[in-house]
């Protein structure tokens, strides 16, 4: 189930607007030495801030948790499986049939979902708990917050890529590729150290990119208020505004070369037709902690 966090319907349009852009793409590259039975806890954390010419500000700030747990090494790729981490409450766990997932990643090309048998039970199990009918797929709803109704397993892949950090190419030179930018950057190694090394790139956003986010946005906020706008004419309100900005990005690699943090941030200025300014900054923060084997007890 893909989920927008917000504190408001305004908060949502702003949130999905910066977050959505957030898409990435990594160049392929060969997958770090693994043992069967290693996990890791990968968290994804973000924060966002938007100050008016006009006075108005707004934040929001989330995490979602995911475990990833090394099942299978094989010569050409390694199986995975991806589950709720450890913390997480039945109640947590009821309300997403997505998990636990099995996958298996190539050491060249997308992943590949190998217990869709499975996740299509589970999801029919959800929906009947849930008291939902196959007509509520796709849509959105807002409870406590916004959330896309997915009953697609293959959904689950897309999940999953948001915490990916064993395809990132990060080496000095390595071309770092944004959906969301202009065009292409190169990494620049920037810190050298004994616990390992930072590389980092800077890309000019894409307005067209900014548009299209904020245009699925404002479609989203329609549904939810009852008022549907057509993405197409949503689109055509957004390319009114002029927006500038930057994508900051750097990657945190161990001493074995192993990518253990990427930071980004988005830095927007939007310039609307009746003069207001906006400035606005999301942070995405994806981090990937080993997790100590249990000591078998003496």
């Amino acid at each position: 189930m893909q989920t927008v966090r917000m504190k408001s319907v305004r908060v949502l349009a702003i949130t999905a607007a910066l977050l959505l852009p957030m898409r990435h793409a990594f160049a392929e590259s060969p997958q770090p030495v693994s043992k069967v039975g290693e996990e890791y806890e990968i968290s994804n954390s973000y924060e966002t801030s938007e100050q008016g010419s006009d006075g108005s500000s707004s934040s929001s700030s989330g995490r979602d948790k995911i475990l990833e747990r090394v099942i299978e090494v094989r010569g050409d790729g390694l199986v995975l499986e991806y589950d709720f981490p450890k913390d997480a409450s039945v109640e947590a766990r009821a309300r997403d049939w997505q998990f636990p997932a099995r996958v298996f990643k190539p050491a060249t090309g997308p992943m590949q979902l190998l217990n869709r048998a499975e996740l299509e039970a589970r999801v029919e199990r959800w929906l009947k708990a849930a008291k939902w009918t196959r007509a509520i797929c796709g849509r959105w709803i807002f409870t406590w917050n916004a959330f896309r109704i997915e009953c697609d397993p293959q959904s689950v892949i897309k999940t999953i890529e948001t915490f990916d950090l064993r395809s990132a190419d990060v080496r000095e030179g390595a071309t770092y590729h944004d959906a969301d930018a202009r065009a292409p950057g190169r990494l620049v190694k920037q810190v050298a150290g004994p616990n390992g090394v930072t590389f980092a790139a800077v890309v000019e956003v894409d307005p067209d990119a900014v548009h299209r986010a904020r245009a699925e946005s404002a479609v989203v906020v329609g549904e939810i208020m009852q008022k549907p706008v057509s993405l197409e004419a949503a689109f055509r309100e957004q390319v009114k505004e002029r927006v500038s900005g930057t994508i900051s990005v750097a990657f945190e690699s161990d001493s074995a070369g192993h990518v253990r943090r990427r930071i980004k941030t988005t830095k927007l200025e939007t310039k609307r037709p009746d003069g207001e300014t906006e400035i606005s900054t999301a942070t995405e923060t994806l981090e990937r902690q080993a997790v100590p084997p249990v000591s078998a007890p003496r």
